[in-house]
């Protein structure tokens, strides 16, 4: 299949815990078993907490290490303790003691103005290894994802790795879609998952803090110019939240299409690691993704690729 026949499809939310990665989930396993399959490949974009890996239990079959930064190192035999390194560092990551002078690496930002400043050439920077990335087999087709290690930084670069390598294995296994489960907000990591979309789809919830954070993530959507499509998920425990998403969506000239209801059978499908389509196929939620879904895939293919 030629690479203009490949789509990109993000699902975003402005929060947390919006049901987002449920979605995925469902959708992987609709594009592989559903009335009409589709040959994806996945992709988790949310590498500070990724947790798409939970649901579809893929096999991991390749790992990689990623180095997000470089930390200051101190060359003890070509140091002279003139304590000038320690002077310009502004992020007190330059420690000293009656012997010696190092580098504390939890502090050091890597600006490395220590370097450009020794005056015996001393001080280098080292690469850091700071997370990781996978390419994993599942039930419903290749899966890339990555773990950023706590307190690390440079999670857009980490998301950019996990889809440029699942866009370079679509294009040469010639798969028609992408799904991008991406991450909760609107930094750095979003606009990384978001890039090259030919659809975001946004998750929300009828809350004071979804309503809010939906609006938040539609602006940067439409900043991006990325077509945009919303679903309301557990729908019917707010009702007048559910009107609010409408109207906020509408003011930015967004489509809700569809809802969700509320289903214990979600949360037990996360439980038994399995999607909600495959665990329970006529839930009410199920039913409603089903749908859901099927929309998506109609928009997707009346959409003309970005270039």
């Amino acid at each position: 299949m030629p690479e203009a026949s490949m789509k990109q499809l993000v699902i975003l939310s402005g929060k947390g815990g919006t049901g987002k990665t449920s979605m995925a989930a469902a959708f992987a396993h609709l594009a592989h078993d559903g009335q009409s399959p589709i040959q994806t490949v996945l992709a988790d974009a949310d590498v500070d907490a990724a947790n798409l890996e939970l649901v579809l239990c893929p096999e991991r079959i390749e790992t990689h290490n990623f180095s997000g930064g470089s930390v200051a190192m101190i060359d003890l035999e070509r140091c002279d303790a003139c304590g000038i390194c320690k002077q310009v560092c502004r992020f007190d990551a330059i420690q000293s003691t009656p012997d010696d002078y190092h580098v504390d690496p939890i502090t050091c930002d890597g600006c490395a103005a220590c370097v450009y400043q020794c005056p015996e050439e001393a001080i280098h920077m080292e690469p850091q290894t700071v997370g990781q990335w996978y390419r994993s087999e599942s039930l419903y087709g290749p899966l890339f994802h990555a773990d950023l290690h706590p307190a690390q930084e440079n999670s857009g670069k980490l998301v950019t790795v996990v889809k440029q390598n699942a866009r370079l294995l679509a294009m040469d296994t010639g798969c028609q879609m992408v799904i991008v489960d991406g991450p909760p907000g609107i930094g750095c990591p979003v606009i990384a998952a978001a890039a090259g979309a030919d659809l975001a789809l946004i998750v929300t919830e009828p809350s004071v803090a979804g309503i809010h954070d939906l609006g938040r993530v539609l602006q940067t959507t439409s900043h991006f110019r990325i077509s945009t499509l919303v679903v309301i998920n557990k729908a019917d425990i707010y009702p007048e939240g559910t009107a609010q998403i409408e109207a906020v969506s509408a003011e930015l000239c967004v489509e809700v299409i569809g809802s969700i209801p509320f289903d214990p059978a979600v949360t037990e499908a996360m439980i038994s690691g399995e999607p909600v389509t495959l665990y329970q196929p006529v839930a009410p939620a199920s039913l409603a993704i089903n749908q859901i879904w099927l929309e998506v895939i109609s928009r997707m293919n009346n959409t003309e690729l970005k270039s």
